[in-house]
């Protein structure tokens, strides 16, 4: 993942190193690390920034449209999980490009965001070859990304042995996977998560709560009304 801070900073924790992220700067995070992000205004400027995400399927079908005899051989993997990208041309005008979009209310089209994803996997190949190695690691392509597969179905009724079973897991496995991306266990996941999209629901949509509590993943009202007051310090229909 590429994130690229357009104001106020960006603090990454790992377990014994901190990373500030200025205003203009950009930082590549590799997948299945544990990193805490901490989102903090720089004076009166509050925080914003882009974040782009690169999904398996896309760098999959990136590496099969290359010239394997291009690509470089007996790359050593880069031992640190994030990577603080040094000033690029290519990275500064592939994020400038897509500022103007933060005031606006138009979204950009599918295929555009297609091609800043290409445009953005090139500017790091472009920066430093040790980007192949992190980028299409797919020694385990038979597993599912975790986050991808949760982001996606985290409404439906599907118990911790189903998710483990449906991203290619054993259920031990899957959970030493998951501790891996985040501190919460799965349980309490899933429940913040649709807790977010509830909380969105009611207050961007203006919905029922007898109906988001369904739409969200929640069987019983009485259990999301609840849970809710807990997260949040007042109950849904407030």
């Amino acid at each position: 993942m590429l994130v690229f801070v357009y104001s106020g900073e960006l603090l990454l924790l790992e377990e014994k190193n901190t990373i500030k992220i200025h205003k203009g700067e950009c930082v590549f995070l590799k997948k299945d690390n544990r990193v805490n992000m901490i989102k903090q205004p720089n004076g009166k400027e509050k925080f914003s920034g882009i974040f782009m995400v690169f999904n398996r399927n896309f760098l999959r079908e990136f590496y099969q449209s290359l010239d394997k005899n291009k690509i470089p051989q007996n790359i050593e993997k880069l031992k640190q999980s994030v990577i603080k990208l040094p000033k690029s041309s290519a990275i500064t005008s592939l994020f400038q490009s897509m500022i103007p979009y933060f005031d606006s209310e138009e979204k950009p089209m599918e295929k555009l965001m297609k091609l800043k994803l290409l445009e953005g996997v090139y500017s790091l190949l472009q920066i430093d070859e040790h980007f192949y190695t992190c980028l299409f690691d797919f020694t385990a392509i038979w597993k599912i990304d975790i986050m991808e597969f949760l982001e996606n179905n985290y409404m439906y009724d599907l118990s911790i042995d189903e998710i483990a079973h449906f991203t290619g897991r054993s259920l031990s496995t899957f959970k030493r996977d998951f501790k891996k991306i985040s501190d919460l266990s799965p349980q309490k996941w899933l429940i913040e998560r649709r807790l977010k999209t509830a909380y969105d629901l009611l207050k961007n949509e203006n919905k029922k709560v007898s109906e988001v509590y369904l739409e969200v993943g929640f069987k019983n009202f009485s259990h999301f009304s609840t849970a809710f007051k807990r997260q949040y310090g007042f109950p849904p229909s407030k």
